[in-house]
């Protein structure tokens, strides 16, 4: 099992589609590829 890296930039730009754009966390995720987990975190 490998861990994917994300760039600062990934996490900056996922972290405002929710809270600037008002996506929901599993609708942002599902559009990026990543868990909702993952996002989370």
């Amino acid at each position: 099992m490998s861990t994917q890296r994300f760039t600062p930039e990934f996490k900056a730009e996922a972290v405002r589609q929710v809270i600037e754009r008002g996506y929901s966390v599993a609708e942002t995720a599902e559009r990026l590829g990543v868990s909702t987990h993952s996002l989370y975190k």
